[in-house]
């Protein structure tokens, strides 16, 4: 049987422009209980779980006890922007151009259940998503590879017939350890030079110049 191929996307700061909304929200929710850390330390942060960005930015040997009372309030203040969140340059003519060339889009997302709807819809490529996880899909988020585990088992793509597109150096990492190559995307405000440094394999300004430079990039190799 022919292996299925597929590219795997991170979504936030990937395919909608969420990045420094939650940058701003856990700054936020972090000063709501008198902890102040500086927005470009937070920013840098972005991609990993509310399980993992606490002990990052706090570090493990603190009181903890404050941490789901934060995770809560980072989740409602981003919660007030989702009425006015929108896709990043050609996310999703970026998918049906995958899906045209016969590979499986596969959303490898962390976020929680109606949030992921959510985005989806904000996406706006439902017609050629043959899978999609959410944070209930992974025990660690990312740079665990766990949710990159899942979109594989949920959407039967051959990890060693696959790309994954994501923005940020954790996504780079999460890839690595499973041995998929990754295409960094700096729209979630990290360098080219920052995601080739993790290991990403390529890097584009965002999904359109990614889309731009589809057949020539690491994408198309899955259809030779």
């Amino acid at each position: 049987m022919t292996a299925k191929r597929g590219v795997l996307f991170d979504v936030d700061g990937t395919l909608v422009d969420t990045t420094y909304l939650h940058t701003v929200a856990w700054w936020e929710a972090l000063r709501q209980h008198d902890v102040d850390v500086p927005m470009a330390e937070i920013h840098r942060a972005i991609g990993m779980g509310s399980d993992k960005i606490l002990d990052h930015l706090l570090g493990s040997d603190r009181d903890t006890g404050a941490d789901d009372d934060m995770s809560a309030a980072h989740d409602i203040l981003y919660g007030a922007w989702w009425e006015r969140l929108r896709p990043l340059p050609g996310a999703a003519d970026l998918l049906h151009a995958c899906a045209e060339r016969g590979l499986a889009v596969v959303l490898a997302s962390s976020a929680k259940g109606a949030e992921l709807e959510k985005l989806r819809r904000v996406v706006g490529a439902d017609d050629v998503i043959t899978a999609a996880t959410s944070s209930a899909d992974a025990e660690q988020s990312k740079p665990a590879p766990d949710i990159l585990e899942a979109a594989l088992d949920q959407s039967d793509v051959d990890p060693e017939h696959c790309v994954f597109v994501g923005d940020a150096v954790w996504d780079v990492k999460a890839a690595g350890k499973l041995g998929i190559p990754c295409i960094g995307l700096e729209c979630g405000g990290t360098s080219a030079d920052e995601l080739r440094a993790a290991g990403a394999v390529e890097t584009y300004a965002d999904p359109a110049a990614l889309l731009a430079a589809l057949d020539r990039s690491a994408i198309t190799k899955l259809t030779d």
